[in-house]
């Protein structure tokens, strides 16, 4: 059944909250503070592997060289002014506002910053756009029940180390990647195109890089407002395909 891929994907980022609220509870706060640093440490590394593999390829004569950073500067530059304009990072903030008042958690300073940094982790990788499309198309699951349990852990740890904002990351995640499964018949002209996946995936790993930074440093990156790079990237690469 289509879609299967994510509805098993939002319930293990709903069990990863719970569990992760559990296993808070029993944690110290310096502890959590460790934990947390941890986890953003592992984000942008996350970032960073996924990025270069997509930047960096292996010429015949064995040496490393440089390819589509054109592509991720002018799609993440592109991205980011109409996401600006857009103020996409503010509207989720307003719903994670709305989100904390209905789970009435009001005295939760960190609720809508741990919404948010989840929600953009488990939704801008590789595996979230290709798994969908691939349930979608192919009607294979697979790499979706494969995300499933990298979320379940994930949201474990940022549950236990942000609260329980990152539990309602199912939500944004089952409309982002249910979306493109419910899309993908129509779009698979699209996503077929010469590299339309492998940039927008390239594009996205630099996004969690930068939610990374975020969770380590404090908010340095409004990346929100840099969504809309994935969409600049597979306008790039149709361009560069048919031109």
């Amino acid at each position: 059944m289509p879609g299967i891929g994510t509805i098993v994907n939002v319930i293990a980022v709903i069990l990863g909250g719970i569990a992760g609220l559990v296993f808070g509870k029993k944690i110290k706060s310096d502890i959590r503070d460790s934990l947390m640093k941890t986890a953003g440490v592992a984000v942008i590394f996350i970032g960073i592997s996924g990025a270069l593999s997509g930047l960096l390829k292996i010429t015949p004569q064995g040496t490393l060289s440089t390819d589509k950073a054109l592509m991720m500067i002018i799609s993440l530059i592109v991205g980011t002014l109409l996401g600006e304009l857009i103020k996409i990072e503010d509207k989720l903030d307003k719903f994670g506002e709305w989100l904390k008042i209905k789970a009435r958690a009001t005295e939760d300073g960190g609720f809508v910053g741990a919404f948010v940094n989840t929600s953009l982790i488990i939704c801008v990788g590789a595996m979230a756009v290709v798994g969908a499309i691939e349930d979608g198309i192919n009607r294979d699951p697979a790499t979706l029940f494969a995300k499933a349990l990298l979320d379940f852990l994930i949201v474990i740890v940022m549950t236990s180390t942000l609260g329980k904002g990152c539990i309602f990351a199912f939500i944004p995640i089952g409309i982002f990647q249910g979306t493109i499964t419910a899309l993908s018949k129509f779009a698979e002209p699209l996503f077929s195109v010469g590299t339309v996946i492998s940039d927008m995936s390239l594009v996205g790993n630099v996004l969690i890089f930068c939610v990374g930074i975020n969770i380590c440093f404090g908010k340095k990156f409004r990346v929100g407002n840099m969504l809309p790079s994935l969409i600049a990237a597979i306008i790039y690469s149709l361009i560069d395909f048919y031109i």
